[in-house]
């Protein structure tokens, strides 16, 4: 997935949601707001692959529970397609099989629909330009899930696990930070960004992981952006998920 390099480009957005009323209510909220502009509606996932091919939008909003086909399913087949376009999840169901699934799928942030609207700009602009934004309930589930899956709490509930908002890069206030079971390095991956990959995991910024490791700032978004190429992944959050998964095997 590309990421404009232009901070004066117009953004161009695909809406999808199976609401006629929803849909028309993002474009109100969106189009034309801080550069963006929304080139196209799709009422479910499989008009949103389609659309994708066909627009070649910087970024679709995608909601999670439509017919035909869902925003998951519809996030999985734009990331194998290979297609430029980022996906920002904005959907009312905020679930942790939903969370994860669409991260995995490939989605780079994740709003619930009672975002207020500046928040939902930020989240486009952001995923234009490679970064990720979730609503504050999110990204303290996230941290939350994190902790609770690193302690080896398999068998605790998980539906009540909630990120302080913002994008990511930014520590939750007031969440717990995960703490990642010890774990040898991944194939590929060398010790040094493996603690990297550990710290990040935790929650913490890259000025917090340098002070803590004793490295500048350079050194620690090289080895971030060496991580995200060797686990195959797009931001920190899937940065995160993976090393946790890593952590369990």
């Amino acid at each position: 997935m590309a990421q404009l390099t232009d901070p004066d480009a117009r953004v161009r957005v695909l809406v999808t949601d199976d609401e006629n009323l929803m849909r028309a209510g993002l474009r109100l909220m969106i189009d034309g707001a801080r550069g963006i502009e929304v080139v196209g509606e799709a009422a479910d996932g499989a008009e949103a692959v389609t659309l994708t091919r066909e627009l070649d939008p910087d970024v679709v909003l995608m909601d999670v529970r439509m017919p035909r086909m869902n925003g998951l399913d519809a996030t999985r087949a734009l990331a194998d397609e290979g297609a430029r376009a980022r996906v920002v999840v904005l959907t009312a169901f905020d679930t942790d099989d939903y969370l994860l699934d669409a991260l995995r799928g490939g989605a780079v942030s994740f709003l619930l629909k009672d975002s207020p609207p500046e928040a939902v700009v930020e989240a486009v602009l952001d995923a234009a330009r490679g970064g990720a934004r979730f609503s504050p309930s999110v990204l303290a589930r996230l941290v939350r899930l994190a902790a609770g899956r690193a302690a080896g709490a398999a068998s605790a509930p998980t539906d009540d696990i909630g990120l302080g908002g913002g994008s990511v890069g930014e520590s939750a206030p007031g969440a717990p930070s995960a703490k990642p079971s010890p774990a040898p390095a991944p194939s590929g991956v060398t010790e040094r960004e493996w603690e990297v990959a550990q710290l990040i995991a935790q929650g913490l910024t890259n000025a917090e992981i340098a002070q803590q490791l004793y490295l500048s700032m350079p050194t620690i978004k090289t080895h971030t952006s060496r991580l995200f190429d060797k686990l195959g992944v797009t931001n920190r959050v899937q940065l995160a998920i993976r090393v946790l998964e890593l952590s369990e095997t």
